[in-house]
């Protein structure tokens, strides 16, 4: 075991001494994480990461770049600057680096892009940078070279918020190519390069257009394998796949991938199996659940059984071998349980898999990237009680710790995490997750509760750490927290998915409202102290609990909620058609609508640089209620609505939420 690991660990004994009762301050989720975003290059040379920047007392990040050969030399630091704040890194091939910065940007949007149509907006900007190991230069990442000529400055900035570049296949087996995607708000379509990264030159490949798109590119040399087209159909869409014919190089429709959009059907295209010529496809078409199934495109029929299913979960992806020595080759796949979870078939890997979890007792081990010897590996640790930490195994024997996100955090001081589910009012099975305050047990007096719903409302959450710190921050000041993963959520199949259509504020508050009576049947919950906080769509149920009579919470906190479902319509999502398919599903009880039947005390907050779900909403619903009941509104300054968020931000808000808990809603502690 590395000298390292073994300093780590006796700093870790030595925490155990602190007592596991005290809250964790507000600070400890506020601060830069310590170590985050860490990769590693596919020829396991170069280690990158984002780490805290020196002398910047927790608030600021730096990029920090490792040579791998010579791991004792250090590593070679650039801090982020006044303005451009450095929020995402990555190892990519040809010795080069990827950085991402986020800028807060405030002018006038003129209707170009989610934001104010008249006036000024306060948003966020981002941009890619691409440096190498020894920091010296940085160049905006993937650069368009031609220049808009009789373009207005508004419009020019119109182009740049609005136009990006990313890299859509890393072509494993080029040593200094990748495809990239440079995305054109005014045209409103995508060019596809290959780009080289030693040289900076850039062949387009082909553009994409308003009818089709590229579900999946050969890695050996980008092209395009198989094409997903949109067709409007009355008041649906048709949605179809084409795949290439190698033969004739014409693209052929396949009939039995073609389905109503708003059947939502899942068709995943994860790969192409070489050695037959059939495609991986990850469906529900046959299940209820995701499963993987092999597709002939000549014959254009599934074959009859799955290659991949889970009884309980879906199967979330396909881990393909992008190595020399395991090209194209099924290493494993994803089961898309209460946390991603892969199932390794490749005997080295699933040894390889095993021997970290005997390492690592209790906790999820994620193996993140590897060369092509496996004589240098990159993993993830984590739980619900245990923040990422990042490792290198090196020859396949010593494991060298990176570092921890937030090692100040005193797992003792957080308590069990489960996965359950109940029965909603109408018999549906709800999963939730509960994580219970430290020390608590079965038989124990009730405690304080949180119910928290997640945003979306397609999404959903997974056991491990909580990145946004809220879970950790309540339950280690004695509060006991569900997340019910209401009707509506995605990723438990398409039965509790599609349930939520047109029923916000209905049957989905339901299925909060009966997670907080779950949890006091179950003794875990005091039934005169229970919460409902969200944010996002959360917010949203927050809002909603506050005016629906009858519900089982005392006092709800709202963070960037929709309150007003006439005026969201169809405005959230990068992707078109989920904004076209989701929008049509928001219907329900509009908060808005009845604010007058307000009947519990509230906070809202939101960010000021918000444009997802601008400020009018939480502040017309602070208006229309603080008359009826107790009510609090607080505008976030230079807060987005996405994370990460700033330190400034955080120890605004978590002291804020932990108040309103003791105080306003008369939980004490």
């Amino acid at each position: 075991m590395s000298k390292l690991r073994l300093a780590l660990l006796a700093a870790m004994a030595a925490t155990t001494a602190a007592n596991a009762s005290e809250p964790i301050p507000a600070d400890a989720f506020a601060r830069i994480p310590q170590i985050q975003s860490v990769s590693m290059s596919a020829d396991g040379k170069t280690l990158v990461a984002l780490v805290e920047a020196p002398n910047s007392n927790h608030t600021e990040t730096a990029l920090a770049t490792w040579n791998l050969d010579n791991l004792a030399a250090g590593s070679v630091i650039t801090p982020s600057g006044n303005r451009m704040k450095f929020v995402q890194a990555a190892a990519l091939k040809a010795g080069r680096v990827l950085v991402v910065g986020q800028q807060d940007w405030t002018g006038q949007l003129g209707g170009c892009g989610e934001g104010n149509v008249s006036g000024a907006t306060k948003t966020v900007v981002f941009k890619s940078y691409m440096t190498d190991a020894s920091q010296k230069e940085f160049s905006e990442a993937f650069a368009d070279r031609s220049r808009s000529i009789g373009v207005s400055d508004d419009t020019r900035k119109c182009l740049e918020l609005n136009s990006t570049a990313s890299m859509v296949n890393s072509l494993p087996l080029d040593p200094d190519s990748v495809v990239i995607q440079r995305y054109s708000a005014s045209k409103g379509q995508a060019d596809y390069f290959r780009y080289n990264m030693k040289t900076n030159e850039a062949k387009l490949l082909f553009t994409d257009s308003d009818k089709w798109s590229p579900a999946l590119l050969n890695p050996r040399n980008g092209e395009v394998l198989v094409r997903s087209e949109l067709e409007p159909d009355g008041g649906d869409f048709t949605q179809s796949y084409s795949i290439l014919n190698a033969k004739t190089g014409q693209f052929e429709a396949q009939p039995a991938l073609t389905r109503k959009a708003s059947d939502r059907y899942s068709f995943n295209f994860a790969g192409l199996d070489e050695a037959t010529g059939k495609y991986y496809v990850l469906t529900d078409l046959f299940s209820d659940l995701v499963q993987a199934r092999l597709y002939d495109s000549a014959t254009k029929k599934f074959d009859d059984e799955p290659l991949v299913a889970h009884p309980q979960y879906s199967i979330g992806g396909l881990v393909v071998g992008k190595q020399q020595s395991n090209f194209g080759k099924i290493l494993g796949f994803v089961v898309d349980g209460p946390r991603p979870e892969v199932e390794y078939t490749d005997e080295t890997m699933a040894a390889l898999q095993a021997g970290l979890k005997k390492a690592f007792p209790g906790q999820s081990i994620s193996i993140s990237g590897y060369n092509n010897d496996l004589s240098r590996i990159l993993f993830i640790t984590e739980s619900g009680q245990h923040p990422p930490a990042f490792h290198l195994l090196m020859d396949r024997k010593n494991v060298v710790d990176l570092g921890n996100e937030r090692p100040w955090i005193n797992p003792v001081q957080l308590g069990e995490q489960r996965w359950i589910t109940y029965k909603a009012r109408d018999g549906m099975e709800i999963p939730a997750i509960v994580d219970l305050p430290a020390g608590w047990k079965q038989g124990d007096a009730p405690v304080p509760a949180v119910v928290q719903p997640h945003g979306g409302p397609w999404a959903r959450d997974y056991t491990g750490w909580d990145g946004s710190g809220w879970v950790p921050f309540m339950t280690s000041r004695g509060y006991a927290v569900i997340r019910p993963q209401y009707r509506g959520s995605e990723g438990f199949g398409r039965k509790l998915w599609m349930a939520g259509d047109a029923e916000w504020g209905q049957k989905m508050q339901d299925d909060n409202d009966d997670a907080a009576n779950w949890m006091v049947k179950q003794g875990i919950a005091s039934s005169g102290k229970i919460a409902i906080f969200g944010y996002s769509y959360g917010g949203f149920a927050a809002s909603a609990a506050v005016v629906r009579p009858g519900g089982p919470f005392h006092c709800a906190i709202a963070g960037a909620p929709v309150t007003n479902l006439a005026r969201i319509g169809r405005s959230w999502s990068d992707n078109r058609l989920q904004r076209i398919l989701q929008g049509k599903t928001v219907k329900g009880m509009d908060p808005m609508h009845n604010t007058d039947k307000a009947s519990i005390p509230v906070l809202l907050f939101v960010g000021d640089r918000d444009v997802r779900t601008p400020a009018f909403h939480a502040r017309d619903f602070y208006e229309a209620v603080k008359g009826r009941v107790p009510a609090k509104f607080a505008l976030i300054p230079d807060q987005r609505h996405q994370m990460p968020w700033s330190y400034k931000a955080q120890m605004t808000t978590l002291p804020m939420i932990g108040d309103f808990l003791q105080k306003d809603c008369g939980f004490g502690g």
